[in-house]
């Protein structure tokens, strides 16, 4: 995964603004390799976002959230 995002950030920083608006297809959309960037970056989101969802559910605290979680508050139970 890590060469994954590497590989995508390298394509990132090597574009150039002509390029960034040249048209092309993706997903059957008519589109531009920035508008492409756009849609794969709000796409890595979503993944993290189910991964994250995904382990809390199982007990897992990311690490980025792990020295925050104490210093929460519990959430009080709603009474009967």
């Amino acid at each position: 995964m890590k060469d994954s995002f590497a590989h995508f950030r390298n394509a990132i920083v090597a574009l150039n603004d002509a390029d960034a608006d040249k048209p092309q297809k993706m997903f059957n959309r008519q589109t531009t390799l920035r508008g492409s960037f756009l849609m794969i970056t709000g796409h890595f989101g979503e993944h993290l976002g189910q991964s994250i969802a995904y382990a809390r559910m199982n007990g897992i605290v990311p690490p980025w959230t792990e020295e925050a979680q104490p210093q929460q508050k519990p959430a009080e139970k709603p009474k009967p």
